[in-house]
């Protein structure tokens, strides 16, 4: 037994003394390898992939997405009805309730939304506050009034971040005790969070559609070397893994024990430039970083074949990609000129990496040697996978590649969030131009899609000759599973259908 996986269960025996059984001993449960732990259990509090994938099967929305990840289908509202002038949304709530027992409510529904609109808490305030009112004229129905027609508005409100929430629950616990171990609306509730260790899942016997799901429960279980939490899903130590290393793709496959699973995926991998840094805020500086940057050497070697080059913030494939955005070719001379134009010479840099994370670690070392031709110094920290984020909103970093799927069909979510979004600081990279913002929130209320596409087109145009960051590549999610594991899937928005996955 390795250290690593004494740690885990000596951690694990400790957590069931401490806090009880864990419900990995029971059966049916769903062992799930991960490389960070969870942030928080507060949907408006976090932007985090590890937290709203978790979320998914915690919480229930309003409005879902589909499987496919190509429509909207209803949640905890069965129907809804729009006023012809767009501006009035009526919400009819299903007959649910919270792993409490205690019933969803349309106040409910109005103190979430309200609370990711409002809340200093809140990453996501600018994607709600087209939100003029909303009442509650009964139990089951929550009426929504907008200040503009709003195309993506819908589609928000599938959004992990705006989860329905118990208001009972959390103005009685209070914001810090809820995101610890919240009241429950989705298919699975939170027995433990063992901080460092793993999240535990257990059935949420009160979900409103318990029939649904097949598994007792799910451990969530944060494994931060990669080649530990493959060698640990290969020797049956846990179900499934996810964030499989590119390098690792091919030997997992011919694994008999295994499925390799790539889905398609809107995930994009970019680097993350703090503009607020020196002169990380001029733009020459940050075209000459674009410039010394090769994307096809880093997707060649590091994805082996897998990914392919990004050419846009927009994802390939999703609602108004533009095809023909440009790419800056590799050219370190080009950025040597550029830098010299900047009045900037002997620019050192430091990267920001996670530590056991081979894909990032592996960028950095290819990032500093082609920076070098380019005359640029790249030192590169390692740190733990669960402080970076952390570092990012505190702006302690030069740049850091970082990573990003959909959550919503529309495009507006991302781009408010990386062009347009001043409480999170477009996305921690402090990217300022007044203009885009504009356009952003203008975007956003255009109701004739070809407008709408337009806008979008100039939006990727703008951000590109801003470099607000370095597009870097477009990959599948990987995951991979024991052959025993039925129906572990991941759409294309990154949900995990937990609800549907069994174990024989």
């Amino acid at each position: 037994m390795n250290r690593k996986i004494f740690f885990l269960a000596a951690t694990t025996a400790l957590a069931a003394l401490t806090f009880g059984t864990s419900v990995a001993e029971a059966a049916g449960v769903l062992t799930i390898g991960r490389r960070e732990d969870s942030s928080t259990f507060d949907p408006i509090a976090t932007a985090q992939n590890i937290d709203f994938w978790v979320f998914a099967n915690v919480y229930d929305v309003l409005v879902r997405v589909d499987k496919t990840g190509t429509k909207l289908e209803p949640g905890l509202a069965e129907s809804w009805t729009v006023s012809p002038d767009n501006l009035t949304y009526t919400f009819k709530m299903r007959d649910a309730k919270f792993s409490d027992g205690s019933p969803i409510t349309s106040e409910d529904a109005k103190y979430s939304l309200t609370r990711i609109r409002d809340d200093k808490l809140s990453l996501w305030s600018d994607s709600y506050k087209i939100v003029a009112d909303m009442a509650t004229p009964d139990a089951q129905t929550l009426v929504v009034k907008l200040k503009s027609p709003s195309a993506p508005f819908l589609s928000t409100l599938a959004m992990p971040g705006a989860s329905i929430i118990s208001k009972k629950g959390m103005e009685t616990m209070g914001e810090e005790a809820y995101a610890q171990k919240p009241i429950a609306s989705g298919a699975f509730m939170v027995k433990d969070w063992i901080r460092g260790d793993r999240v535990i899942l257990e059935k949420n016997p009160n979900f409103w559609q318990a029939d649904r799901v097949k598994l007792d429960g799910v451990e969530w279980i944060s494994i931060p070397d990669d080649n530990t939490r493959m060698l640990d899903v290969q020797a049956g130590q846990i179900d499934a893994a996810i964030f499989v290393p590119f390098s690792r793709v091919q030997q997992l496959e011919a694994d008999p024990n295994l499925n390799v699973l790539l889905e398609p995926s809107t995930r994009e991998d970019s680097l993350l430039i703090n503009h607020s840094h020196g002169d990380l805020g001029k733009q020459k500086v940050r075209e000459a970083i674009d410039d010394a940057t090769d994307k096809k050497a880093i997707v060649d070697a590091v994805t082996f074949g897998i990914g392919t080059v990004a050419n846009s913030y927009i994802p390939k494939g999703a609602l108004y990609y533009n095809a023909d955005n440009a790419v800056r070719p590799y050219d370190p001379e080009k950025a040597k000129t550029l830098l010299k134009e900047a009045g900037v010479s002997n620019l050192t840099l430091t990267y920001l990496a996670q530590a056991g994370d081979e894909v990032d670690e592996q960028v950095g070392v290819l990032l500093q040697q082609q920076f070098a031709k380019a005359g640029i110094t790249l030192n590169i920290r390692k740190v733990d996978p669960s402080q970076q984020w952390g570092m990012l909103v505190d702006g302690d970093y030069d740049v850091a590649k970082a990573y990003w799927t959909n959550d919503i069909l529309d495009p507006d979510q991302k781009t408010t969030f990386v062009l347009g979004n001043d409480s999170n600081m477009n996305y921690m990279t402090r990217y300022n131009n007044p203009a885009v913002t504009k356009l952003v929130a203008k975007a956003r209320v255009e109701m004739d899609p070809k407008k709408r596409e337009t806008m979008y087109v100039e939006l990727q145009k703008q951000a590109k000759a801003d470099v607000n960051w370095v597009d870097l590549y477009y990959s599948p999610y990987i995951n991979v599973a024991r052959k025993n594991v039925k129906d572990f899937f991941q759409n294309p928005l990154g949900r995990f259908f937990l609800e549907d996955t069994d174990k024989e």
